[in-house]
């Protein structure tokens, strides 16, 4: 790979979290992750045990979702399956907020379910990342989102699960970045298939992308480069 390609897949969580997902398909997940490098696999997390052993000796980390894809667990599950995953082998969740609280205008709920999960991951040496599921979000709920999670601890917001009625948008990630600063990692994740989307979600602010098409992104930055377009 070139230049180009290595630093893309090194920002990329390679993803796999459809409900019919096997083990050997996360076997393979791992495999690709392995061969081009990209910063992890992100599976769901009955699956994680199986990465962590595909994975064993690998400078890929093993992500895993909270609380996924409605968010809608109580806070003491969500604390419990973030322990799990972590004992499981995972070194990053993602969880979903409670989105109906940000609807609701409950922020100080919201914040305190985000708080308990940011806690558990930190105190077993993970991180967390906040998905506010943006496509249900008006700008002004992904900012109070944002900022809440940003109080609350977290490492990172993102974008979406790509259950969600939208996925990431350049303009939500300009938000989001404008909104926690330049220390809090912003994730894009949710319909990010080419090179060229990849790019643009990097270029307004994203740190991390998640995406199911890795593969073809990060090939997609090699036949970008043979043809003199650079990052």
């Amino acid at each position: 790979m070139n230049e180009e390609q290595r630093k893309l897949a090194g920002m990329i969580d390679h993803t796999l979290l459809k409900p019919d997902a096997t083990p050997d398909q996360v076997r393979k997940l791992c495999a690709e992750a392995v061969e081009y490098g990209f910063y992890a696999v992100c599976v769901n997390p009955v699956h994680v045990e199986v990465a962590a052993r595909s994975l064993q000796g690998s400078a890929v980390r093993v992500c895993s979702v909270i609380g996924f894809p409605l968010g809608a667990n109580t806070t003491e599950i969500k604390v419990r399956e973030a322990e799990r995953a972590i004992a499981d082998g995972a070194r990053e969740v993602d969880m979903v907020l409670n989105v109906g609280a940000i609807k609701a205008g409950a922020f100080d709920a919201a914040e305190q379910d985000i708080a308990a999960v940011v806690k558990a991951a930190h105190a077993r040496g993970a991180i967390c990342k906040v998905i506010l599921e943006t496509g249900l979000l008006s700008d002004e709920e992904k900012v109070e989102a944002c900022r809440r999670a940003v109080s609350a601890g977290a490492d990172f917001v993102k974008t979406s699960t790509g259950f969600g009625p939208g996925g990431a948008t350049v303009a939500d990630i300009a938000l989001m970045r404008r909104t926690v600063g330049p220390r809090v990692g912003v994730k894009a994740s949710g319909g990010i298939r080419t090179y060229e989307v990849a790019r643009e979600m990097v270029a307004a602010g994203a740190t991390r992308i998640g995406a199911s098409a890795s593969v073809q992104i990060v090939q997609g930055a090699g036949d970008a480069k043979q043809q003199g377009s650079g990052y």
